[in-house]
């Protein structure tokens, strides 16, 4: 069983910072087989939240989607309308099939967990008003026993 977590601020948006009072938290649980990982996700004060995403790339880097925790995919989303909240909180399990087709050759969980790993992918939050993400931050493996 592998952990992960990110801390998710404006600050750690790329290229340019986004100042917003917005912030949360992921973290992320392999099975034991390490073919499914749970995820919770929960944000704060943020505004007109859309999606949702765990994306290939660096620290300072912008890369594709590799998997949705939140939304509809980008050819609905002029469609969607965003949810204010205070607090809100978002789970679910990525399975093999909820990866998203990529030229980085990620096709299952396992080649997911293995960036993951090697601190190449983040969660970023997008927003109505920050559609190109509004909170980030990187995901890294957690090595103690507990959350």
């Amino acid at each position: 069983m592998q952990k992960f977590s990110a801390k998710l601020k404006g600050k750690n948006e790329v290229p340019d910072p986004v100042f917003t009072e917005a912030f949360g938290v992921a973290k992320f649980v392999t099975n034991r087989r390490g073919n499914k990982i749970k995820f919770f996700l929960e944000v704060e004060l943020l505004d007109n939240f859309v999606q949702a995403h765990i994306h290939f790339g660096g620290k300072r880097e912008n890369g594709p989607v590799l998997a949705f925790l939140f939304g509809a995919d980008v050819a609905t989303l002029t469609e969607q309308n965003g949810i204010t909240t205070r607090r809100g909180v978002v789970t679910g399990v990525i399975k093999d099939e909820d990866i998203e087709d990529n030229d980085l050759g990620v096709k299952c969980v396992e080649d997911l967990l293995e960036l993951m790993t090697k601190g190449l992918t983040y969660v970023n939050v997008h927003t109505e008003q920050n559609p190109a993400g509004e909170i980030r931050g990187q995901i890294m493996p957690l090595y103690q026993d507990r959350y």
